[in-house]
């Protein structure tokens, strides 16, 4: 049975957090400058305490590890290790957690009673949830000092742009948050707990009407905006019409492609170039500089191996298959080596410093495979975002095609917009390919994370 989290402890969440925060931000915004060498120190270091302590309670970890000494362990060893999925953890959850205390069960019972507040797990543990629109839900769970190292890296980049500028004013970093309203998902638990120095988080949550969004914003006027990439595009869409009127001196963007049209519409209507970020439950966590599409990626905090459909690594240049992860901050719930099904595309130039560089090129899942053709989401997305009458869209794999449904921000022309796309899949592969396109008054999205999930491939 699930133990309560005493009124005293859920009083004192956002004092635990402002608290914990504090005790990383400085030091790892530190880190940052770090060259080759000492990154690579500390992710060897970190590696063989992760390995160390999964090894030795959980039973999952300890089948996996069996013959491994960590103590010896090198970063060039990751690749010999066996490749973690999301069914496995999924399937053995209670063998993989290292507090015999834990149980998916357990978990769960504490999720359906967190939907609205957020709580401690045994007066300890944050728990959440992801992947439940995209794919196979995943659980997670982590000390609130472990979730801290993960909002830590989130805000870090920020927090050194305040520093450089003359440093962050005494309310500490304040972002408004265009995300998830539930605290199971991570970005409505942070919005719940971080309220306060050195991190404030200003919740106007993507599942709410439009209207109420605008509305907190105006009233909130915070000093950066922070969400998905389609709803702040409609958001700069309410600046520029003049219903919304805020002066965010950052815009950043994730969860969702940010496609070259949300990009322009961001930036002509807040004046300031997008960052663009990638941030996962997993805990792996990357930014792009402003105005920039190649994300530098937190590989302090996480490692990220970019693989093809064979687990062997992709060149520079060519799109991975997928992401493998290690979690070098969570010690409750190891992930060493899971499986991301995200594609990335590392620059053929060197990273700096040793930080690993990547562009994001989709979900591998996204994929729309028709036989022995395979039609990438870039060649159905270049074809809609190239189309400035097109402000949202959802698009459904048929047996022949495609149908896709389309929010639009004026007059489209539905028949050039379709023989645009189907010359697109043609040139894809698709012999005879059939496009219905369909004008939408809103693309659904999730009720309890706000995220949209853009391209529905047929289920097998």
């Amino acid at each position: 049975m699930t133990a309560p989290t005493t009124p005293r402890r859920q009083a004192t969440l956002p004092a635990m957090m402002s608290a914990e925060l504090t005790r990383r931000l400085g030091p790892y915004t530190g880190r940052l400058g770090w060259d080759a060498s000492q990154l690579a120190h500390h992710q060897r270091e970190r590696l063989r305490l992760l390995l160390t302590h999964a090894a030795g309670h959980s039973p999952f970890h300890a089948r996996r590890l069996r013959g491994v000494d960590p103590s010896q362990f090198e970063l060039a060893d990751l690749a010999r290790l066996p490749v973690m999925t999301k069914a496995e953890m999924m399937a053995q959850f209670d063998a993989v957690v290292t507090d015999p205390r834990l149980s998916k069960h357990q978990v769960e019972q504490h999720l359906a009673a967190s939907l609205h507040e957020p709580s401690l797990l045994l007066d300890e543990y944050v728990c959440l949830t992801s992947g439940g629109s995209s794919g196979l839900r995943g659980i997670f769970v982590q000390t609130l000092s472990e979730f801290a190292d993960f909002v830590a890296s989130l805000v870090r980049p920020g927090y050194a742009r305040a520093l450089a500028a003359g440093g962050p004013p005494p309310e500490g970093l304040v972002l408004g948050l265009v995300a998830a309203a539930s605290p199971v998902h991570s970005s409505g638990f942070g919005a719940a707990v971080a309220t306060g120095p050195p991190v404030r988080l200003i919740p106007a949550p993507a599942t709410l009407p439009l209207t109420e969004i605008v509305a907190r914003l105006n009233t909130a006027q915070p000093p950066a905006l922070m969400g998905y990439a389609a709803k702040l595009a409609e958001l700069a869409r309410e600046q520029l019409a003049g219903r919304l009127s805020i002066t965010p001196r950052s815009v950043v963007t994730n969860a969702e492609v940010l496609t070259p049209a949300d990009r322009a519409v961001m930036e002509q209507a807040f004046a300031v170039p997008v960052i663009d970020s990638f941030v996962s439950t997993e805990g792996l966590v990357g930014h792009s500089e402003p105005g920039g599409s190649v994300l530098s990626f937190a590989a302090d905090m996480c490692l990220a191996e970019l693989v093809d459909d064979d687990n062997d690594p992709v060149p520079a240049g060519v799109p991975s298959a997928k992401v493998l992860v290690t979690n070098l901050h969570n010690f409750t719930q190891p992930l060493v080596r899971y499986e991301l099904t995200d594609r990335f595309t590392s620059p053929h130039a060197t990273p700096a410093g040793g930080w690993p560089r990547a562009s994001i090129e989709g979900r591998a899942d996204d994929v729309f495979r028709y036989g022995g053709v395979a039609v990438h989401p870039h060649v159905i997305r270049s074809a809609l975002s190239g189309d400035g009458a097109v402000h949202e869209y959802q698009v459904r794999q048929t047996k022949g095609g495609v149908d896709v449904d389309c929010v639009t921000g004026g007059r489209l022309n539905t028949a050039v917009l379709a023989a645009r796309l189907a010359d697109g899949l043609r040139q894809a592969g698709l012999t005879q390919p059939e496009v219905n396109i369909t004008i939408a008054e809103a693309i659904p999205r999730d009720p309890k994370t706000g995220k949209v999930r853009r391209f529905l491939p047929v289920q097998p």
